[in-house]
């Protein structure tokens, strides 16, 4: 009989210390959440910014720039919805794994404890006192008396978990609904916000065909891309007086470190290209032909196809995920040592504002935004405050 309260303690114990703690989901999620909620106040912001400037000017470059800027906002509100959702599903594994353990303890104490009540009742029930009184010894007395306290408390330790787990698994399951319903909803926002890109795709693409034709408009077009050179000099100047910087110099100094990689200066002629593709502008001065005017390139063009990939250079730290006009969404990333590299017109970012990546790491893809010339790349490198050649840079081809 001892034998059988040890065994039933220590696995009652066992099933109590076996309970799982699981990841908690909740401030990832409040984060999230809080992150979508942003980008739309963002995205209602900005609507109204176009609105109030759509009643007053007319021009197709400026309809352009306005529906790329909505639609880089609307892709990166994608972007956190998915994440979210991917959240979500992880949210609804650990819940319905919870639900599972929790529901088989409760099968394994209920059957433990109907067997224990079938044994007393086919021994037949004697009052504790009897117990005690009909022992043989005052040392056999003692003993009972220490166990038969003993199975009581576990007795009542099994009815109270019994209970609690009762209602553990009731609420663990109305909190899975509330996941399901708020997965569900999630899916209807980024169906809603991916119906309102593919509307915006096509009158953006009208808008071009118009700019395309229109030597007025392309005179426009290279106004309003020389402000976004300026525009982009400004968030670089910014960016080398950041109080951050030193933080950033560290981190990416330790990275080089650990991957045994070589600092900026160092690798003149060796990067790899940041796209597959034909360099279609190159860096400095171009003359166009058909307005018979000459433009400083920044940077270079690189024509490659719709959708492939876009990698960093060279390891280094996120700065800057914007929106330039002229040149659409916009990735900067710090190298250290003053050098930065620009990737413009890419569409659907993989990263984050502040992450580190590592050379090779998609960032992004082949996109046109803020482009009249279809999915191209505007890459652009930066090195102790002043524009290089990126050519001067890269691996031969």
């Amino acid at each position: 009989m001892y034998r059988q309260i040890i065994v039933f303690l220590l696995t009652f114990q066992g099933l109590i210390l076996s309970q799982r703690t699981q990841p908690d989901f909740q401030k990832e999620l409040e984060s999230q959440n809080s992150a979508i909620q942003s980008l739309k106040d963002e995205i209602n912001t900005t609507k109204k910014r176009i609105q109030s400037e759509g009643r007053k000017e007319k021009s197709s470059v400026r309809r352009v720039s306005n529906l790329s800027e909505e639609i880089s906002l609307l892709q990166q509100l994608l972007k956190e919805i998915k994440k979210e959702e991917k959240l979500l599903v992880a949210d609804i594994s650990r819940s319905e794994r919870k639900i599972g353990e929790s529901e088989e303890e409760l099968d394994t104490l209920r059957t433990r404890y109907a067997r224990r009540l079938s044994t007393i009742y086919k021994r037949g029930q004697i009052s504790n006192l009897e117990k005690i009184l009909s022992s043989t010894s005052w040392r056999q007395a003692i003993y009972r008396t220490k166990y038969l306290k003993i199975i009581s408390e576990i007795d009542q330790k099994t009815h109270d978990t019994i209970r609690s787990l009762l209602i553990q698994i009731g609420r663990q399951k109305l909190e899975l609904e509330a996941v399901l319903r708020k997965k569900r909803r999630l899916k209807r926002d980024r169906e809603k916000t991916l119906a309102s890109v593919r509307s915006k795709k096509k009158k953006e693409q009208r808008e071009l065909v118009k700019i395309r034709k229109s030597q007025k408009d392309l005179k426009v077009y290279l106004t309003e891309k020389q402000a976004g050179v300026k525009q982009l000099e400004d968030i670089i100047k910014k960016i080398q007086e950041d109080f951050a910087r030193s933080e950033r110099e560290e981190r990416i100094r330790k990275q080089q470190m650990v991957l045994k990689s070589k600092e900026f200066p160092k690798l003149k002629g060796k990067l790899q290209w940041p796209a597959e593709g034909r360099v279609v502008t190159k860096f400095g001065r171009q003359w166009n032909p058909k307005l018979k005017t000459t433009t400083e390139n920044p940077g270079i063009d690189i024509k490659g196809k719709p959708g492939s990939q876009i990698r960093s250079v060279l390891g280094g730290v996120v700065t800057t995920i914007t929106f330039i006009r002229g040149f659409g969404t916009t990735i900067i990333i710090d190298h250290g040592g003053g050098f930065y590299t620009v990737y413009s017109h890419v569409t659907n970012v993989e990263t984050n504002e502040d992450s580190q990546v590592r050379s090779g790491d998609v960032i992004a893809y082949m996109g046109d935004s803020g482009s009249i010339n279809g999915s191209q790349l505007h890459f652009e490198i930066w090195g102790q405050g002043k524009k290089l050649n990126p050519e001067y840079w890269l691996t031969r081809k």
